[in-house]
């Protein structure tokens, strides 16, 4: 699974006042996963935000911003109230587990000592470590959410170094405002991580400042990193078979999983044959191909295409002088199938 990009509509450790309006620009831009702090606005607008959020199909995230073991108790049970699908933060784990059990949220509390507010991690990289692997083993704690980018360690091996005391998904936090950090994340094998301000404030690198450009920019990072990215380019049948003139000699074009796209050449009458285990899709582009059958012929003409099971017997013919025809089958097909031909070929070039 990718890497996880959580926009959390808040600035300075609070919900912003405008987040109905940023969560419909949010929305919009394709971000599956938005959150807010549980202070900043009223109770009855996070309720109305995280409505929202899970109406149009997105996971919605409440980070709790208290220190002291009270408020964080409020805080959980307003996020069962408000009926968010995950729970981020806090350090009161043992409060927190019996006012969550059974809402089905999913809780990813700090690890380490958090400090001040905008909250700040406290302690040495082993120090930190160890409480996450500490909560991490807690029956109920299904991930870690870690102030990464808001401790005075060396960022990159703190992250490393929680990420390895866990199974669970660590979410990263606290200033990732660039491509290369989002990157870091992501080598340090964590699973997500929230960016706020950096988006709100038109901070993040994007063709503007506004925050649809600078949502679709890390959505577009993200991807890259994730190599989610598709690195094909459309191809041209008619230039493409007009890179080759043998006949009889498959070019491979493109691979969809373990299924090869060939381009062959067909000229006259190939060799009875079958496939033990291959299907095979013949699509005519230029010309008319017959396939014979030990039962009967069948004519494909341009723009049509014919599927010959594995195991059944065929001669592909071609009635033009030259047909072009578009392969579809496994990669372990070979041309002339259970017959040795002259024909034969096992080593496809690319085209």
């Amino acid at each position: 699974m990718g890497l996880r990009f959580i926009f959390m509509l808040t600035r300075n450790d609070k919900t912003v006042d405008d987040a109905e309006e940023h969560l419909e620009t949010a929305l919009a831009a394709g971000v599956h996963h938005i959150g807010f702090k549980d202070v900043g606005l009223p109770f009855a607008r996070l309720k109305s935000l995280n409505q929202s959020i899970k109406e149009d199909g997105a996971t919605s995230y409440l980070e709790v911003v208290s220190l002291d073991k009270e408020s964080e108790i409020s805080s959980a049970k307003a996020a069962v109230e408000i009926g968010v699908d995950i729970l981020l933060g806090g350090t009161n784990v043992d409060a927190v587990l019996p006012i969550i059990k059974g809402s089905g949220i999913q809780y990813y509390p700090f690890p380490g000592k958090i400090e001040g507010h905008p909250s700040v991690l406290a302690g040495s990289i082993d120090e930190i470590a160890d409480s996450a692997k500490d909560l991490a083993s807690r029956e109920g704690v299904d991930g870690l959410d870690l102030l990464a980018y808001r401790s005075q360690e060396n960022v990159g091996k703190l992250m490393a170094a929680v990420c390895a005391a866990t199974n669970k998904p660590v979410i990263m936090a606290g200033s990732i405002d660039t491509k290369a950090r989002i990157a870091d994340v992501k080598n340090s094998g964590a699973g997500g991580f929230t960016i706020g301000t950096a988006a709100l404030d038109g901070i993040y690198p994007a063709q503007g400042n506004d925050l649809d450009a600078q949502l679709r920019s890390i959505l577009k990072d993200v991807a890259d990193v994730n190599d989610h990215v598709s690195r094909i380019s459309t191809k041209n049948l008619d230039e493409s078979f007009g890179k080759f003139t043998e006949t009889w000699s498959p070019r491979i074009a493109g691979q969809v999983n373990n299924m090869m796209v060939k381009l062959a050449k067909f000229e006259g009458e190939f060799v009875w044959h079958h496939h033990a285990v291959e299907d095979e899709l013949f699509f005519v582009h230029k010309g008319c191909l017959m396939i014979k059958f030990r039962d009967r012929d069948e004519m494909v003409n341009e723009g049509e295409f014919i599927i010959v099971p594995h195991g059944v017997e065929h001669c592909p013919v071609a009635i033009s002088d030259i047909c072009e025809v578009l392969l579809l089958e496994p990669a372990t097909t070979v041309n002339t199938g259970n017959t040795q031909d002259e024909r034969r070929v096992t080593d496809l070039v690319q085209v």
